[in-house]
């Protein structure tokens, strides 16, 4: 899933870029409000981490631009600013949850598993099966017929947007651009090398079969009769 960290302290933004890769995210990273409508404009995001004290725009200023557009990526605010007015502001112009600085990674890691629980409709538990295929998203834990698959941090990102899209279409681009930053340099195939993996892992000996080619468009994962 891809995530864009606006904060305008560089060594917080490096570090909140570094702790959310690890985590196998993929992450776009800048450190003014007045950027953000061209990263915005460029990508699709799962969810916005959002200082609210930037230079250029405010961090409340970029919400409400957001929000005005239409724009309903869950944000997740983060500010030195603790009064009960503050959070009240925040939330009021659009912010999906609030945090307040200083914080701990851990408890932003959870935060932002809600967020992305609520922007996809995942339960509760943050898993989600198809089939005979279950997917753990909080413990990068994937299951098939009640047998544990070891996938690679970039083969469970893919199968991750795959699941959480089930049912629906994707273009290459579209997996590509869940997966991978600004930064990435790869092959113009790199999705279709990934895809080969998974199918192997999770479709080959086994039926049905889950990941399915749309000709000239892309792929989707379903079950099918």
């Amino acid at each position: 899933m891809r995530v864009l960290v606006v904060e305008d302290e560089p060594d917080l933004n490096r570090l909140l870029t570094k702790t959310l890769t690890r985590e196998g995210y993929a992450v776009d990273a800048c450190l003014r409000g007045d950027d953000v409508a061209d990263y915005l404009r460029l990508a699709q995001y799962d969810a916005v981490v959002l200082d609210v004290l930037l230079p250029g725009q405010s961090g409340l200023e970029v919400l409400r631009g957001m929000r005005g557009r239409g724009d309903r990526t869950p944000v997740l605010l983060l500010t030195a600013l603790d009064g009960i007015s503050d959070r009240v502001k925040g939330l009021d112009a659009g912010a999906d949850d609030y945090l307040v600085k200083p914080f701990s990674f851990d408890e932003l890691l959870a935060r932002l598993r809600v967020l992305l629980r609520r922007g996809t409709g995942g339960a509760a538990t943050n898993q989600a099966s198809v089939a005979d295929l279950t997917v753990d998203f909080d413990a990068h834990r994937v299951t098939r017929g009640g047998e544990v698959i070891s996938l690679t941090s970039r083969e469970f990102a893919v199968l991750e947007c795959l699941v959480r899209n089930a049912g629906k279409v994707l273009t290459r681009d579209r997996i590509g651009q869940s997966i991978w930053n600004y930064d990435y340099e790869g092959e113009s195939n790199v999705v279709d090398v990934y895809i080969r993996c998974l199918r192997k892992k999770l479709d080959d000996g086994r039926t049905p079969k889950l990941i399915h080619t749309v000709r000239g468009t892309g792929y989707v994962l379903e079950e099918r009769s």
